[in-house]
């Protein structure tokens, strides 16, 4: 879910690890998606990825790790 540390990206991962999902967070912000997965892994399995997704090679890179 990328934007997925705050706002309508945080809501809509929560509400697909309520229904069984396991999720991958990707967010710029290191400390919101710390912050968000404290949060949500009550719901269960999530995933963090640091990066920005409007840059080609970041992207790449973290797809290979998911």
């Amino acid at each position: 879910m990328t934007g997925g540390a705050s706002g309508i990206g945080k809501q809509t991962t929560a509400d697909f690890l309520k229904e069984g999902a396991k999720v991958a967070l990707v967010d710029l912000d290191a400390d919101s998606l710390k912050e968000a997965k404290d949060k949500l892994e009550k719901y269960g399995e999530v995933i963090t990825v640091q990066a920005d997704v409007s840059k080609e090679d970041e992207v790449t890179n973290y797809q290979d790790d998911i």
